[in-house]
C-alpha cells in the first residue's frame, strides 16, 4: 500500500509495513477462526430449537417471547448498538469522525455480544441469520487492531472497517470474491488505493482460516443446474427478477418503516416491543407448520437439491417471521432468511414452468429476492453462484439479479442497508465544532453519500 510517491521497494523492505501486515493477518485469522465458531453455535442453536419444538410444540408460546424480550433487555443493558444485522453499524462506522463514536460499535465487547445474542435469538425461534452480524464481528476485530498499525491515519480506519465487513461475509458464505465485492459495492461507494491491499489481504486470510477450519464446502452444496435455451426457460428470468424485486423492494420498505414508524408505547419500550415481536412471531411460526423459524437454512438447501417441497405460502410466512424478528431488536441478520425466502419463492415460480429445471428457476428466485432487499445487484450474483457452484446459470443470474434491483428501486428507492445505517448515525453527537479534533480524524467519509 505504498503512498504516491514513495518507493514500493522501500515500502516492502520496511519493518513498520512489515507490522502492519503482520497486524492484518493476525486479525484476518481471528475473524475466520470467530465467523467458524459462530457458523457452528448457530448450526446447534438452530437444531437444539427444532428439537424442542418436535417435542413440545407449543413450547414457542412462551418460549419465544419470553426470550426474545430477555435477549431485548440485556441488548440494550449491556450492547447497545448490537441490535439488528450488523451491516448498518460497520457502514455508519464508515460515516463517524471521533473515535470514541466508533468505537461504541465496534468494539469486542460489541462484537461478543453480537455473536451470543444473536445465538439466543436463534435458541427462541427468531427468523435471523448469522452473515450481517458476522460483517459486523468482522469490522470490529479488525477495527480493534489499529493500535497495532504505525501512525494509523483516516484512510487506514476506513480500511480497517471495509476490510473486516468484507472478510465477514468471505468467512461467513466461505465466498471470498462475494466478500471483496460486497466491500466495494454496499459498505463504501469508493474502492480507494490505500484501502485496497488492506481488504485483500483480510479476505484471503479469513478466508484460508475458515478453508483450514472447515475444510473446502460450498454454502447451499453444488448443484450442475443450468436454463435450457428455450422461451420457457429465459421467460423464468424476467418473471423471477421482476417478482423478487417487487417483493424484496416492499420487504425493504416495510423494514425502514417499521424501525422509524413504530407506535410509540412501543417504540419506547423495547422489553414490551420484543415480547409483541415475540407473540407475533409464535403466530406466523404456527400457521406456517413451523418451517418460518430459524435462518431457513434447511428448508433453502432441500429446494435447490430437489430434496424437500414446501408450501407455496412459505415465502410470505418467512417474510413476515423475518419482519417481526428484525423489528424485536435482537442481534441478527437478513441474508439467509432472505435467501430462504427467494428460494421458496423461486419453486413457487417454477411451477408455472413445468419444463424448466426447477433447480435453475430456485437459484434465480434467491439471486431475484436477495437482490430485492440489499439492492446490491453485483454482490447478489456473485454469493449466490459461489454458494452453490452454480458458473452454469451466470448469465441468467445476471440477468435476473439487474432486473430486480431496477424493479427494487421502483418499490424503495432508499437501500435498506444505508436507510438503517443513518438511525445510527441520528443517535450519535454532532461533529465536533472544533478545527483540531476535525483535522484528528480526517475528512467525513463518502459511504452514505
Amino acid at each position: 500500500m505504498p503512498l504516491s510517491g514513495e518507493d514500493p521497494r522501500t515500502v516492502f523492505l520496511s519493518l513498520r509495513a512489515w507490522r502492519t501486515r503482520l497486524a492484518f493477518w493476525a486479525g484476518g485469522a481471528l475473524l475466520g477462526g470467530a465467523a467458524v465458531a459462530f457458523a457452528v453455535g448457530a448450526e446447534h442453536a438452530n437444531a437444539a430449537f427444532r428439537l424442542v419444538v418436535e417435542r413440545w410444540p407449543w413450547a414457542p408460546l412462551l418460549m419465544t417471547p419470553l426470550g426474545l424480550a430477555a435477549v431485548a433487555w440485556v441488548t440494550r443493558r449491556w450492547f447497545a448498538g448490537t441490535e439488528g444485522s450488523g451491516i448498518p453499524q460497520a457502514m455508519a462506522a464508515l460515516e463517524m469522525y471521533g473515535e470514541a463514536q466508533r468505537a461504541r460499535l465496534l468494539s469486542l465487547r460489541a462484537a461478543l455480544g453480537k455473536i451470543v445474542l444473536t445465538l439466543a435469538g436463534m435458541l427462541c425461534g427468531a427468523s435471523v441469520g448469522r452473515e450481517g452480524p458476522t460483517v459486523h464481528v468482522g469490522a470490529a476485530i479488525l477495527h480493534s487492531i489499529r493500535g497495532l498499525v504505525p501512525q494509523p491515519r483516516h484512510e487506514i480506519e476506513r480500511g480497517l472497517i471495509l476490510a473486516g465487513g468484507a472478510a465477514g461475509i468471505a468467512a461467513a458464505f466461505n465466498t471470498p470474491l462475494a466478500g471483496l465485492i460486497f466491500a466495494i459495492e454496499e459498505l463504501s461507494r469508493s474502492f480507494e488505493e490505500r484501502t485496497s491491499g488492506i481488504i485483500l489481504m483480510a479476505v484471503i486470510v479469513a478466508g484460508l482460516a475458515s478453508l483450514v477450519l472447515q475444510g473446502p464446502y460450498t454454502y447451499f452444496g453444488q448443484t450442475a443446474a443450468t436454463l435450457p435455451p428455450t422461451l420457457e426457460g429465459w421467460l423464468a428470468v424476467p418473471v423471477c427478477g421482476v417478482a423478487g424485486g417487487l417483493l424484496g423492494g416492499a420487504f425493504s420498505r416495510g423494514l425502514i418503516w417499521g424501525t422509524r414508524r413504530l407506535p410509540r408505547p412501543l417504540a419506547s419500550r423495547p422489553v414490551l416491543l420484543a415480547a409483541v415481536a415475540g407473540l407475533g412471531l409464535v403466530a406466523v411460526g404456527l400457521a406456517s407448520g413451523h418451517t418460518a423459524w430459524g435462518t431457513g437454512y434447511e428448508e433453502a438447501r432441500r429446494l435447490v437439491d430437489g430434496t424437500g417441497e414446501l408450501d407455496p405460502a412459505y415465502p410470505f410466512w418467512k417474510m413476515a417471521a423475518t419482519w417481526l424478528s428484525y423489528l424485536s431488536g435482537i442481534p441478527g441478520g437478513i441474508f439467509a432468511p432472505s435467501l430462504s425466502v427467494g428460494a421458496g419463492l423461486g419453486a413457487d415460480i417454477a411451477r408455472w414452468f413445468p419444463g424448466a429445471p426447477a433447480a435453475a428457476i430456485v437459484i434465480l428466485g434467491m439471486a431475484g429476492y436477495f437482490t430485492g432487499v440489499v439492492q446490491t445487484p453485483i454482490t447478489a450474483l456473485v454469493v449466490v453462484m459461489e454458494m452453490t457452484a452454480g458458473a452454469g446459470l451466470v448469465l441468467p443470474l445476471m440477468t435476473t439479479a439487474f432486473i430486480a434491483y431496477g424493479t427494487s428501486r421502483l418499490v424503495c428507492p432508499e437501500p435498506v442497508y444505508r436507510a438503517l445505517a443513518r438511525t445510527f448515525l441520528e443517535r450519535q453527537p454532532p461533529p465536533p465544532e472544533s478545527g483540531a479534533q476535525a483535522r484528528a480524524d480526517g475528512p467525513k467519509g463518502k459511504g452514505l453519500s
